[in-house]
């Protein structure tokens, strides 16, 4: 199976790069292919220009390589924090340039955007992986947690994906060694049960 990583945090220190990190070696110890992307080390391009926004223009080699990985990924895991109830821009950019028509969706027939798209993606199954400093409760009862919606509805569920697992870490600024080793041994848990090891 082919499962396609996307990682946006800065410090290769966080516990989000630890948990990208858990999830790849858990993926390559049950004989998966996986593709791994660590946007802010590649210095990944968050802003689209003009020339890439209509669904018939041709992106750049460094995009297109994107696009063709996502659309040919079984399986897909983000990571990100949460940051002002958002993904960090350069995740935003990276779904604003790689989750494009023609490779996530399309509008059916003579429809010219205005209905209801058609979800493209192959893969069938997405893993959200966040980290917080906010309460679940506040989250929840102040934010109405953002995240929940903007992958589960916004994105995953318009481009095909079916199932969608969203595991949101708290609190981290107070966690300890071992809190976090617990939720290390919970990513390796969470990975193999949506993406079993292959048999040969």
């Amino acid at each position: 199976m082919k499962v396609s990583i996307i990682l946006a945090h800065p410090d290769p220190r966080s516990l989000n790069h630890a948990i990208a990190g858990r999830a790849r070696a858990t993926l390559l110890a049950g004989s998966h292919e996986v593709t791994f992307h660590d946007l802010c080390a590649e210095k990944f391009d968050p802003v689209m220009p003009a020339a890439e926004i209509a669904s018939s223009a041709t992106p750049p080699p460094e995009i297109a390589r994107h696009c063709d990985e996502i659309r040919a990924a079984d399986g897909i895991i983000i990571v990100h924090p949460n940051w002002w109830g958002q993904p960090p821009a350069v995740l935003k950019g990276w779904i604003d340039r790689v989750l494009r028509p023609g490779v996530a969706y399309r509008f059916r027939g003579d429809d010219p955007g205005a209905g209801i798209p058609e979800g493209l993606l192959r893969a069938r199954t997405a893993l959200i992986f966040n980290t917080t400093n906010t309460p679940e409760q506040r989250e929840k009862a102040v934010f109405h947690d953002p995240l929940e919606t903007l992958w589960r509805n916004c994105i995953c569920g318009l481009c095909g994906v079916q199932i969608i697992t969203r595991r949101t870490f708290q609190i981290v600024i107070t966690s300890t060694p071992e809190q976090r080793r617990a939720w290390l041994a919970e990513v390796e848990t969470l990975v193999r049960r949506h993406f079993p090891p292959e048999t040969s």
